[in-house]
Order: structure tokens, then sequence, then C-alpha cells
């Protein structure tokens, strides 16, 4: 956990969903902005016309791998569900269909269950929308549908905040705020500014709103626009498409998708299911002769997330990844490739007086739903987890614990023949050929070559001749495993100062211990330790355990120095660069790429990490915002050691 205050991050702590209401003829209304939602005349006829149809789709994404569309408005959904169901009538639809949406006041679920029964022809698609609707906290939520193949990222906040935090190559924007008078910010000139550049060559845009200051905006960003008839009672809609000014941020790689991963762990299996979902090849090396043997080897995991006073940058990360991570792995059981977990919630109890103040602190700034984050008194927690606690403290309804190794085979399995798995082939050196990245062993055999090369291979050592300066370094932890019956028997894992899990194959998880050196041998003393953090969970339990006679598991983090991992493209160090270069002109290596260093959160970080790594090889869209990706580029210590003066003598 976190609640270091660091200096405050712009923009927002907190969502206020909208309220449900409707005028006279039964329209939604928004409280907040005094506007309708859509058209008195009928929501799905003012999609498919203004949005759909003044964007020319789905004549546009015909037999297109990916097509892009932004909503500035998401509302009650209505234009999402009109064009998911146009896209999948469509015998040419696009391949992918990333739709990205903004709003600052989402609809809370069951208002949206009541709203979706006024269009009974997309009840289907409505309702997995609604299975799948996030917790609503800020930032980016991305949303898997249709097997995969339409993804919904919601980037709940400010309009503006939101956007420039947005990496993406857009094709199509509806353009569907309120009012420009009564909500003005979702219209400005800057806002136009920002779409202009996230506009892909050839992007249209399409609304309803034809007033004179709209359109200027829109035309002094470069976009062309143009009057045509507008939906019902509506004269005049308006329609337009990018001029000079074009998104220049470069496309996908000009590769064939092929990649090797070096690593079988937690990192490696989701890298290779998030790229053989988009139709990627993978090769996959393990050292060991089973996947998940090292730091992903440990029989459970806790699955939670840090909260911080201010909401700072591993705390958002965080959360991004631990809300996405719920929603993929429910999406691999329902696809039939389960894992072994129980996300029913877990309790991190105030390790002292002064810390629970702190707690209830945090959630009385932040303000987060109470189906993420709640305080329980200590009766309450005493009762959560059927044994009397000695403080308070947060419950996480979603949170819980899962098997690294499960999830690992469940990964891989999803992955399918587009996977190959190399088990038991240590790579001693990986070559760039100035085409292709070469693995081989110690004796020089050839494992497996392709274009793109991805370290995942955690706190385990590089192959010779790769850079040494990613500032990794492993961190032992020992997990003792503690026989069911005992100890209570618990009904969800708890944290405090350590974490404890229900029985999982017998045994329940107590740990971690931390230290600095690579011994690989169980110690009495930090079972010891264990039993000293099992005292502060359970007070007065584990006195018939005996340090020596226990069992156990010990593994290596893979930490970096500001506890954040390590995801994109991997820097070049041979290369000269001016004294002022930013992070984004870094050299890097040619098709390489890592993400290592996930520490003790890996079960909870690795999923998102690696469908934020697979989408930017892919050039989809980012699933994480612009700060949160430069705050885990893997060049950042680099540039933080080139930029530090020099030392005079």
């Amino acid at each position: 956990m976190t609640l270091e205050t660091s200096a405050p991050l712009p923009g927002q702590t907190r969502i206020t969903p909208a309220s449900l209401g409707f005028d006279a003829a039964g329209t939604p209304v928004s409280s907040h902005f005094g506007d309708v939602y859509h058209a008195a005349e009928g929501g799905p006829g003012q999609a498919r016309h203004v949005f759909l149809g003044g964007n020319a789709l789905p004549q546009r994404w015909a037999l297109r791998e990916r097509f892009v569309i932004l909503e500035n408005g998401f509302g009650t959904g209505l234009n999402f569900l009109a064009t998911w169901a146009a896209w999948r009538t469509d015998p040419q639809r696009c391949q992918r269909l990333h739709y990205l949406a903004v709003e600052k006041h989402p609809f809370q679920v069951e208002d949206l269950a009541q709203l979706h029964t006024h269009w009974p022809e997309f009840a289907p698609l409505a309702e997995a929308l609604r299975t799948h609707w996030p917790v609503l906290t800020p930032g980016f939520h991305r949303v898997e549908l249709d097997r995969g193949q339409v993804v919904l990222t919601l980037l709940l906040g400010d309009t503006e905040r939101v956007l420039k935090q947005l990496q993406a190559r857009v094709d199509a924007f509806y353009l569907d705020g309120f009012d420009p008078k009564k909500n003005p910010a979702m219209w400005s000139p800057s806002v136009s500014l920002r779409l202009a550049q996230l506009a892909a060559p050839e992007a249209t845009l399409a609304t309803w709103c034809v007033a004179r200051a709209v359109r200027d905006a829109l035309q002094a960003a470069g976009f062309i626009t143009a009057k045509r008839p507008g939906y019902a009672r509506k004269r005049d809609m308006l329609t337009g498409h990018i001029g000079a000014r074009a998104n220049s941020a470069p496309p996908a790689l000009e590769h064939a998708r092929h990649a090797l991963i070096l690593g079988g762990g937690i990192a490696g299996s989701a890298l290779a299911q998030r790229l053989t979902a988009r139709g990627w090849r993978v090769d996959l090396i393990e050292r060991h002769p089973h996947l998940a043997t090292a730091g992903s080897g440990n029989l459970a995991g806790i699955v939670r997330p840090l909260l911080s006073r201010d909401d700072n940058i591993p705390s958002r990360l965080n959360r991004a990844c631990f809300l996405y991570a719920k929603r993929a792995w429910q999406t691999l059981e329902d696809a039939g490739f389960a894992s072994r977990r129980a996300l029913d919630g877990v309790l991190h109890l105030a390790r002292d007086i002064h810390h629970e103040t702190q707690q209830r602190d945090v959630l009385a700034q932040t303000s987060f739903p109470e189906s993420f984050v709640q305080f329980l008194e200590r009766d309450a927690a005493s009762a959560r987890i059927g044994w009397p606690t000695t403080l308070g403290g947060w419950w996480f309804p979603g949170g819980g614990w899962a098997s690294p190794p499960t999830l690992c085979h469940a990964l891989v399995a999803a992955a399918g023949n587009d996977l190959t798995c190399h088990l038991g082939r240590a790579v001693a050196d990986l070559d760039w050929t100035g085409e292709l990245w070469q693995a081989r062993d110690a004796d020089g055999t050839v494992i497996a070559t392709a274009p793109i090369a991805i370290l995942a291979s955690g706190a385990e050592a590089l192959p010779r001749g790769i850079l040494h300066n990613l500032a990794i370094t492993p961190a032992r932890g020992q997990v003792s495993h503690l026989p069911a019956g005992s100890i209570p028997d618990i009904p969800h894992a708890v944290c405090c100062e350590g974490y404890l899990t229900p029985a999982v194959e017998g045994v329940h998880c107590m740990g971690a211990s931390y230290a600095h050196d690579v011994e690989t041998t169980l110690r009495a003393a930090e079972h010891k330790g264990n039993l000293a953090r099992l005292t502060r969970i359970l007070p007065g339990t584990g006195q018939t355990l005996e340090a020596a006679r226990l069992q156990g598991r010990v593994g290596f983090r893979a930490t970096t120095p500001d506890r954040l991992p390590l995801l994109g493209a991997l820097p070049n160090d041979t290369l000269p660069r001016p004294r002022d270069v930013r992070l984004r002109d870094m050299p890097r290596q040619p098709g390489l790429y890592g993400l290592m260093g996930l520490g003790s959160r890996g079960l909870v970080w690795a999923t998102l990490a690696a469908e934020a790594l697979a989408s930017q090889l892919q050039g989809d869209p980012l699933p994480l915002e612009v700060d949160l990706m430069e705050a885990v580029d893997p060049a950042r210590f680099l540039l933080r050691a080139h930029r530090k003066p020099r030392k005079h003598l």
C-alpha cells in the first residue's frame, strides 16, 4: 500500500455519476446540464442518421483491419449500441472495431438497465455492455466484446484532460455533447484542436450541432465542415473531414506479426495471449521445463489495488490494471480457460491507530464507489473474516486471491495454435541480424527467430549482448505454507504488512519476506517473520506452528528503483543524444521491447501491461493514459542519468 503524498496531479480523483431523469415526453435528460441525451423523435434513428450516416458508415470501415471511432459524450451508450449493431450485420465489416468514448458523468449500471429497455432492438448487445460495465473510477477502462473484435475504451473524466492523455489515430468522430450553451467545455477550441491532433488521415466527423462557434473552432483546428440535412425536426447537422492537419503518430510497425517472448511467467503468458488474439505468431522461450516456475510459481497471490491520498501514478496504474484484470480473467473463463481464483473480497487491515485514521482520510478525499472500496470498522472487519481483529481496514469487494500458475496455463491455452512454447531452453545470446532477432542457447543452437523480441523474464539474468542498464534488481521473497486446520479457516484473503490467503491446495499462503540476496533455500528466520505477520493479521493464532518445521517457497521479485514496471521499447544506450532530449525521442533498440520489473504486483499488473504493449506493437489505441505510459517507459532511468549535471573537477 502507498499512503505517501507526492505533488498533486491535475484532474479528477472522483467520478460523479449521472442522475437518471426524463422529460415530459419520456426522453432521458441530464440533471447536470439540463439537456436531453437524444432527439425526442427516436434515439436509434438519430444515431444512424447523424453519426453513422454522417461518417459514411459502415461503408468506410469495409474490409479494413481496424477502424477507430471516438465519441465525445458516451451518455446512455445508444450511439455505441447502434454502431455495434451495424458492425455485426455488415458482411464487409472491419476485423477489429475500436470505440473510444469520453464521459465525465457516466450512468450507473442500474440506470443503464432502465434506459436500455427503451431500445429492445439492442437488447442482447445492451445486456453484454452492462455485464462488462466498469466500476466508475477516473481513467481509462478497456472493455472487450464480441470475442475481442469490438473494443470499447471508456475515458472517464473531464473531456479536455482525458483527450490530452489519449494516444490513438481516430478514423471517425461522433461529437455528441450537450448544447454548447449548457456544456461549453465539450466544444471548446482547445478540444477541437486536440481532436485534429488525434485524427488519422481521411478522418471524418459528424454532429447534430451546427452552432457557429462550433463550426469556427473545428475549422480553425483543421477540419473542413459542411451542413447537411438533420434528423427529424432538426433542419441541419454538421459533417466534416480532416484537412492538412492529421495525426503524425507513426502507424503500426511494418513487420511480420511474429514475436519472440523470453519468459514463461505471468508477463510472458499474458503477452502471448494478447498478441495471438491480434493474429500474431509467438515463440515463447522459457529456461525452465515448465511455465510459471520462477517468480510466478507461488500457489496464490493477492489481487487488490493501491490507494493514495493524491491518487498518484502508482495508484492510478494499479487501479487500472486491477479493474482490467478482473474483466479479462472473466472473459478467459467464459471462453473455457479457467484459472484458480477467488475474487470475492480482500481485507486490508490497518497496522496501527494512525494508519487506520489515514485509511479513513484517503476514502474521504477520493470518494471511490463502495463497489471498489469501503472502510470497515473493527467489528465489521472481524465479522467479515470470522476472527476478532484489533483494528478496522479497507475492504475491496472485487479483490481476493489468484493462482499465478493456473492463470499462466489458462493464458497459454487461450493463445492456441499461433503460440509455440520452447520449454527448458535457456537463451544465452539474443542477436540482431539487421532484420531479425535470433535467440541462441549456450551451444550456439538457434532456438527461434523473429523481427520482434520481448524480454519478459522477470528477475532472471539477461542474455549476453543485451543492455544491462534496465535497473532491475532481484528481491528474495519467502512464502510460508501453513497447513489447513492449523489456523482459523478464513473465508477471504487478508493483508497487514503481509498477506494471508484462505486454504489453497491444503495450505494457507502467508508471506512474504523481503531480502536482497539470491539464496534459494528456505530459512527458518523468514518463516518466523511470516508468523509474526500472521499474529498481526489474526491475533492469538499460530502458537502451535514451529518455524523450523514449516514448508514454503522462495521466489524472486524483479524490482525497479521507482517500483514501477518497464513496459515498451528498450533504449539504445550506445547512440549519441542531445542533453535536452525528451523521453519519446530517446533512441531505441530495433524491434526490442520489454515487460519486466513487475515486482510483487505482477499478478495485478501483467494483464493490462500486456494489452498495452500489444496495442503499441499493433498500432491500436493505447488502453493507458500517456502519463502512465511515460511513467513505465524502459528508457526513463537512462534519461534521468543522461540529464544529471556533470560534476566539474
